[in-house]
């Protein structure tokens, strides 16, 4: 190997290396919580708009539904509110049984989050899943106002405990 081709394959080694250590602290980033608030919960029922099965951080996209039960939140145009809850990946969140299977479009359901200190409308699952039962009409049955699915007779529960307590 001339002088020259080994200069720049060590050139390339050395800027490949530089560039991967730099890339390194953003990706660890990425499985950080910093980007929640873990002091402030809140527990939020709506109705599943779309779930994103990644591996690493299952998503579930809902509409949260108003205090009185019975309509989606909607912005200043009339469109709804859409809020995303991430969870542990596909197979983590497959153990308690959530999948794309068990939170179809039109599911409601209620989670603990911790919210995005950005105030996007997103937040980090703490504690199982509720779901409401769905109807012999073959729609769900959403929660009394001010109430969450956990009340509702025939929820299915998907992980161990309770709803947690909402704090300020």
């Amino acid at each position: 190997m001339s002088k020259n081709k080994l200069m720049l394959k060590t050139i390339g080694s050395a800027a490949a290396l530089i560039v991967g250590l730099a890339a390194s602290p953003l990706l660890h980033a990425h499985h950080s919580f910093a980007a929640y608030d873990m002091t402030k919960t809140q527990i939020l029922t709506g109705v599943v708009t779309r779930v994103n099965p990644d591996a690493n951080h299952l998503q579930i996209f809902f509409a949260p539904m108003n205090t009185d039960r019975k309509n989606v939140e909607r912005d200043k145009d009339g469109k709804p509110v859409i809020w995303a809850v991430e969870m542990a990946g596909s197979a983590a969140a497959a153990q308690d049984g959530i999948s794309v299977s068990t939170f179809q479009p039109g599911t409601v359901f209620s989670v603990g989050v911790h919210p995005q200190r950005s105030g996007d409308p997103s937040g980090f699952r703490e504690g199982p899943l509720f779901k409401c039962p769905v109807g012999a009409n073959g729609k769900a049955t959403p929660p009394k106002p001010g109430e969450h699915c956990d009340a509702v007779e025939g929820r299915t529960a998907f992980g161990q405990g309770t709803l947690p307590t909402p704090t300020k």
